[in-house]
């Protein structure tokens, strides 16, 4: 029976209210519910973290089709013609990360004789290259910290904001090459003329990528786009950055005058934020009050060692460097350890295993090389998964930490350089010791300057203490440790410094393995001796206690 023309509007109207249904419920469904370590009250923290950010998705998507509403044809085909910044920003971060950390290279590569001694070779070889190397990386990274303060303020991107990034990165890059000059020839005016006029022309080309970016507030952040105060905003912005041309402009003059001085200032610019603050913090105690020239909240370009950072920029970064540190130490595997055929042939009797055989040591230093880099990675990665915000002062200290961790392929290259049991080979060993230390120290200072601000920067699984924030120190206290240790018994037993560093780096992994169960041993135990008066803990699991009672309140 034909159906008439309002039976078939009812029936598509019913179809389309019952696909409206099933796309409702099938969303229901799909949504994810993973609890996180098997426990309640993470998996709570969890959903809510989940909660909040997908509420602050649905104000952002509101806000943006409210804003594109208010916009003209024009400046709604010029927001279409935009896009995510996460590649461009990713690109950076990689470009840097090589950048900063290649530099090490001239000081891994520095060949030694054996009849030399090594305190004497680092006075006259390494102390320059290890100086070039630790400054240049401070710069690039000082760079770097601009760039991500930069584009938290602009978050989205076009052709001429990349290209405008493609011109910044190519000088950022030149950077450790004039700094190279400047440390090769102190005496010559050109290395501090060609940093300076880098330096100064980044800070321009910053500075036209605010306006651009103030010009067309689309591509701004949402707290600067829904504020009334953007001509504040970017004249604070545009004085933040013009600091360091101007300071690099004066070193520049002063390089004709008097050189000394351009140094100073030339450090004055690589401390400039911290600097900074401390004048500030100075002029308010002066003051007796604190002066507020903010007519709004300002989270970006405060100078503040709480200013917040980009985490997963600080990951990244952080990654980059890792993963090159990994492939210095297999290159030089590959460039030095292959042997020629002709010597297999003639000294081996056409045995390549017998020739391999000489290399035993490097493949050691290689392997226990890289266990420590992947290691160190391992509680940089732990320790972020417990941050929900990066600082200022995080970021200094991880600098520092990635800094050492650079100088791993020079450990590697100085603990098989030297020939067994001679005074070398121990202070090369226990050089290696000092950059473990430090790498593993500064990543433990970023702990505790996260513990400064653990309502803004940690989860609250994490800062209320009990198993994961105990197990998170031991972990970071480990290489530390170890190291430290290591150190001191290479003093007692110098014959044996060579193996002693070597069962330090291979036996760490499996401390690791045994240390969250060494943990929860210690936790029990103290469970057990100060509380056993309490009997209503009892009855409480161990997992749930743990994450309801901080550490200080068990023990007390």
């Amino acid at each position: 029976m034909p159906l008439t023309s309002g039976q078939l509007i009812s029936t598509h109207q019913c179809l389309q209210t019952n696909v409206l249904w099933l796309h409702a419920h099938t969303v229901q469904w799909h949504t994810p519910h993973i609890p996180v370590m098997g426990d309640n009250n993470e998996s709570e923290i969890i959903e809510h973290h989940d909660d909040e950010e997908m509420e602050k998705r649905r104000k952002t998507r509101n806000h943006s089709n409210s804003f594109l509403e208010s916009l003209s044809s024009s400046e709604k085909e010029g927001h279409s013609s935009t896009q995510s910044s996460h590649r461009l920003l990713a690109y950076s971060d990689a470009l840097i990360s090589i950048i900063a950390t290649v530099m090490i290279l001239p000081v891994a590569h520095t060949k030694f004789q054996d009849n030399e001694e090594l305190k004497q070779s680092i006075q006259a070889l390494l102390t320059t290259k290890v100086a070039v190397y630790l400054m240049t990386f401070l710069i690039v990274t000082v760079a770097w910290a601009a760039h991500i303060r930069l584009f938290q303020v602009i978050e989205r991107i076009d052709d001429t904001l990349a290209l405008l990034n493609l011109a910044c990165m190519m000088l950022i890059t030149f950077l450790p090459y004039t700094f190279s000059l400047m440390a090769t020839f102190p005496d010559y005016i050109l290395g501090i003329l060609l940093f300076c006029a880098c330096v100064m022309v980044i800070g321009l080309i910053q500075c036209l990528i605010v306006l651009y970016g103030f010009s067309r507030p689309f591509l701004l952040n949402d707290q600067i786009q829904m504020s009334e105060n953007q001509a504040y905003y970017k004249q604070h912005i545009l004085k933040v950055i013009m600091k360091v041309p101007i300071m690099c402009l004066f070193a520049s003059i002063f390089s004709v005058i008097f050189f000394q001085l351009s140094y100073v200032i030339l450090a004055i610019v690589i401390f400039l934020p911290y600097i900074s603050e401390c004048l500030k913090w100075i002029r308010n105690k002066t003051i007796g009050g604190q002066v507020e020239d903010s007519p709004d909240s300002m989270l970006f370009y405060t100078y503040q060692p709480s200013e917040p950072l980009s985490k997963e920029r600080v990951e990244s970064f952080s990654d980059g460097v890792y993963a090159i540190v990994a492939t210095l130490l297999i290159l030089d595997i590959c460039e030095g350890n292959v042997p020629d055929p002709s010597v297999v042939k003639k000294q081996f009797n056409n045995s390549l295993v017998a020739a391999l055989q000489e290399y035993g040591p490097e493949y050691l230093a290689y392997f226990g090389s890289y266990a420590t880099v992947g290691l160190l990675w391992f509680v940089h990665h732990s320790l972020f998964l417990h941050v929900t915000k990066a600082t200022r002062l995080m970021g200094l200290f991880n600098t520092f930490s990635l800094a050492f961790v650079g100088g791993l392929p020079l450990a590697y290259q100085l603990t098989h350089e030297f020939p067994r049991g001679s005074r070398n080979e121990l202070e090369a060993v226990q050089i290696s010791c000092v950059i473990i230390f430090f790498a593993g120290l500064f990543q433990l200072a970023m702990w505790v300057a996260a513990l400064f601000t653990e309502r803004e920067t940690l989860h609250p699984y994490v800062r209320y203490g009990g198993r994961d924030h105990t197990f998170m120190l031991a972990k970071l206290s480990l290489y530390p440790c170890v190291a430290l240790g290591t150190f001191f018994l290479t003093c007692i037993l110098s014959r044996f410094s060579a193996p002693i560093f070597h069962m330090m780096e291979i036996g760490v992994p499996f401390a690791f393995l045994l240390l969250r169960l060494l943990v929860r041993v210690v936790l029990a135990l103290l469970r057990w001796l100060f509380c056993s008066a309490r009997n209503d803990l009892d009855s409480v699991p161990v997992e749930e206690e743990d994450l309801r009672l901080p550490i200080t309140d068990v023990l007390t």
